[in-house]
């Protein structure tokens, strides 16, 4: 516990020391100006000389058993596709010198050990690369025959419903603009809004159900501008320099990552340079970004990048009516103390503003642009919003088995104030929003490998502490009434859990038995270890080398948002408690086949069928939370019930080809149905019944470092509700909420249209001798695909702008709907320097 206090006490300090050195960013602007002026002509000549003198890079790394971290003496280390290779000496080592700057493929293999494949690794000429690689002792006895199926690697634990990514893949990508939650948008099982926003729907499932772990330790949302009780928002955290791959589960959990009911994604970080300090300078559409990594002593090294943005002044002078604001910090130091124990340690944060352009309508002349500016000039909140994660993770190697000790500290500061017509009148104030999030967690665990036997057991305890302020006056079933309440609560989080697997039958059948309990302190209902068991089962057959089939049945649990759990009435009473708002639960039963033509490629096809229960349940519109969770501000903040049911089923195919030579390509398709019970108890199409959705993408690598891709992406039409126009026209009504009231009778009946566009990319690549020039250019929507969403309900109103009075009925303003199309032609051009 010692480790919790040292960063309960640093935590808000490290916050603030990274704010100043992310404000310090500020003078880098100035460097824009004067960049933009520097002659065109001057930076060919440049490039030109450069490209003259030849330059190589190099690769280096240490072999290791990957459960006792002892080296491995004589591998053979290939690089795919040349000549080229080298072994590991006496004390795992290998370096090899003299490369082509480029993106490589590496085999390594050693006798008793599995082979692994480690896909496109770039090589540059400012640094070298660093790849560690940890080596899988094969369970058969050596005179046995094997079938070899490490092609595009899977787990016995997890042996489908996995997709692996690396970096290069995340760069690359189009339309992307490296931004993880982007990329992930092209796996199969996964979908997102129509909007900018950068929420992952994964089969059928609400974005509230995602769980994300840096190196080991959990972070809670990977967006700025998060939506509390939900996780997503419009732009990624992550920076990608960090990256070196992501494993992403949209079924068969490990049971040491626990709730989570849709997706677990794990970001594997690379390591600071172990020779010298280097880094990367970026330069972006939106923002720019400065990273930095080196050797703090013979065994250690850094990593620390901070960006900000500069969307504010882009959005002032498009004349928007917003005004976004972001800053992020990412930091990893590693330490290895002898060949038995390393630490790392991670940190992540950001801060984010929101602020309204209330000049937005000045010279304006078009009366549609004005009454969409004051639309959403009345509807947005000012927001502020930081957030960070900060932890440790410890890992003792022993002869056969490692052990991980994880502690962590997460805490998220939200606000957002409104006023009637902007005016900061105390009388006209309308929402006044101020929250916070804090977990303190330590997780323990043990992995085991003998005699073929693979075995994970552990526990986790989390102290949690939330903190609410809300005013807020609304309308509730035709009457507008003023919420008003301060509501704090702690509580202890406890977890168990054990995962067992084995291989038999000379490796062709894998068997999986995980077990997982949750439980806290926050109410009877959810204090009993036994009332959360959460048993998981996977089998795969290996039919052939290349041929597979594998099957998962689990039973996973979730606990309700934050603000569900600490919403309060007018009279100081813990609605939801008494409630009895408890875990929700779904089970998941999945199966499919996997074909491997290549190592470098795989198809695969998954049938998956989801059953959700105990899903909280709103009481005031009689809908369920499943339904929420897509838009900016805060969910869950009211009363609720676990009475809810849903489910979604649908199927899966995906084809990958990963890089072998020049091209590279992969198509996801998946069709799924999402439903969720009104309060009819009929089911009905949930906000994220997409049903089809479609992604392709391919690129190619051309000479000279030109790199070109391109993304299809089509996206089914999901549901909405529409609007109740007599109770959103009552003056009453608008006055306070001023946007158009959903008519839940009618739950989502209606549907967007579907959506789809292509997104083009290139990339061209210049190495110097110490440092190196990527510059890209990304384009959104090429053919400029509008699509069609739920329409805007307004007021009519005069040439000043107030809401014009129905004549017929004094008690109501007259409305209208304005058309509603997202979907615009975005190009963005980049730079990023590595030195």
């Amino acid at each position: 516990m010692r480790g919790s206090v040292v960063i309960v006490i640093i935590g808000p300090f490290f916050l603030k020391m990274v704010a100043l050195f992310i404000n310090s960013f500020l003078t880098l602007l100035k460097f824009i100006t004067v960049f933009s002026k520097i002659n065109i002509l001057l930076i060919i000549a440049l490039i030109t000389a450069g490209n003259l003198f030849a330059q190589t890079g190099s690769i280096q790394g240490r072999i290791y058993n990957e459960i006792n971290n002892e080296s491995i003496p004589f591998a053979n280390i290939v690089l795919d596709s040349t000549q080229i290779g080298t072994t590991s000496d006496e004390n795992g080592r290998y370096v090899i010198d003299n490369l082509k700057p480029g993106i490589y493929n590496l085999t390594c293999s050693f006798v008793g050990f599995k082979t692994t494949y480690i896909y496109e690794i770039s090589i540059g000429s400012a640094n070298t690369t660093d790849i560690d690689i940890a080596l899988t002792e094969e369970s058969a006895l050596l005179d046995q025959i094997v079938i070899q199926t490490n092609r595009i690697e899977k787990s016995a634990e997890s042996p489908l419903s996995k997709q692996t990514i690396g970096a290069t893949e995340i760069y690359r990508n189009p339309g992307a603009n490296r931004d993880i939650s982007k990329v992930i948008q092209i796996l199969p099982g996964v979908a997102t809004t129509v909007s900018f926003r950068n929420d992952i729907i994964v089969r059928g499932g609400a974005p509230n159900e995602n769980r994300f772990y840096l190196d080991g330790i959990e972070i809670p949302n990977i967006n700025h501008f998060a939506t509390q009780g939900s996780s997503g928002g419009p732009v990624g955290m992550i920076n990608v320099n960090f990256i070196r791959d992501v494993d992403f589960y949209s079924g068969a959990f490990p049971a040491n990552r626990g709730n989570t009911l849709s997706s677990v994604m794990e970001f594997q970080q690379i390591t600071g340079n172990r020779e010298k300090l280097g880094g990367s300078f970026m330069l972006g559409s939106s923002d720019i970004g400065l990273t930095l990594n080196g050797p703090t002593g013979k065994n250690s090294s850094f990593i620390l990048s901070a960006r900000r943005s500069y969307l504010q002044f882009l959005f002032q002078a498009l004349k928007l009516p917003f005004l976004p604001t972001y800053n992020d910090f990412q930091y990893k130091h590693f330490f290895e103390f002898g060949e038995k124990d390393q630490l790392t340690i991670v940190g992540l944060g950001a801060i984010d503003n929101f602020e309204l352009n209330k000049d937005v309508n000045e010279g304006e002349t078009d009366q549609e642009t004005i009454d969409r500016n004051n639309y959403i000039l009345g509807n947005l909140p000012v927001n502020d919003q930081w957030n960070y994660t900060i932890g440790a993770n410890w890992k003792h190697f022993s002869k056969n088995s490692y052990q991980n000790v994880v502690v962590s500290r997460n805490h998220l500061n939200n606000s957002a104030i409104k006023y009637k017509d902007n005016i900061e009148d105390p009388d006209e104030l309308l929402y006044d929003y101020n929250s916070e999030e804090i977990e303190n967690k330590l997780r323990v665990e043990s992995t085991k490998r003998m005699n073929g036997w693979n075995w994970n057991i552990g526990a986790g305890f989390e102290q949690v502490t939330y903190k609410n302020s809300t005013f807020n006056k609304k309308a509730i079933n035709g009457e507008v009434q003023i919420i008003d309440f301060d509501s704090e609560f702690s509580m202890q989080k406890y977890s168990l859990f054990t995962h067992v697997s084995k291989s038999v039958f000379s490796e062709r059948l894998s068997l999986s038995l995980g077990l997982r309990t949750d439980a806290n302190s926050y109410s009877d209902e959810m204090s009993n270890l036994f009332d959360q068991l959460s048993p998981r089962f996977s089998a795969s057959y290996q039919f052939t080398e290349k041929f597979s089939a594998s099957f998962n049945l689990g039973r996973y649990y979730q606990l309700p948002a934050y603000t569900v759990m600490g919403y309060r009435d007018n009279d100081d009473n813990l609605v939801n408690k008494e409630n009895g708002i408890t875990y929700i639960q779904s089970d998941h039963i999945v199966g499919g086949v996997q074909y491997n033509p290549t190592k470098y490629s795989k198809i695969t096809v998954e049938a998956f069928y989801k059953k959700y229960d105990d899903y909280p349940f709103l009481t005031n519109d009689s809908i369920s939370l499943a339904n929420l969770g897509g838009d900016f501000g805060v969910i869950g903040n009211e009363p609720a019930v676990s009475i809810s049911k849903g489910r979604s089923y649908g199927v899966e195919f995906f084809l990958q080809q990963k890089l072998s030579s020049s091209v590279y390509g992969l198509i996801s398709y998946t069709f799924v149905r999402s439903e969720f019970e009104d309060k009819n108890g009929e089911y009905v199409a949930s906000s994220w019944d997409n049903r089809h959705v479609l992604n392709i993408t391919a690129g190619k690598k051309l000479r000279k470092n030109w790199e070109i891709g391109a993304k299809f992406r089509f996206l089914g039409g999901s549901p909405y509700t529409p609007y109740d126009i007599e109770e959103s026209s009552r003056k009453d009504i608008w006055d306070v909420t001023n946007s158009g009231v959903n008519d839940w009778d009618l739950l989502n009946t209606e549907r967007n249209t579907n959506s789809h566009g292509l997104d083009l990319r290139v990339d061209k690549r210049w190495f110097f001798k110490k440092w190196a020039l990527n510059a890209y250019l990304d384009i959104q929507n090429v053919y400029n695909f509008q699509t069609e969403t739920k329409p805007i309900l307004d007021v009519v109103r005069d040439e000043n702008g107030n809401p014009i009075e129905n004549p017929a009925d004094p008690s109501r303003y007259l409305v209208k709907e304005i058309e509603n199309t997202t979907g615009t032609v975005l190009p963005s051009i980049g730079l990023m320097i590595e030195f």
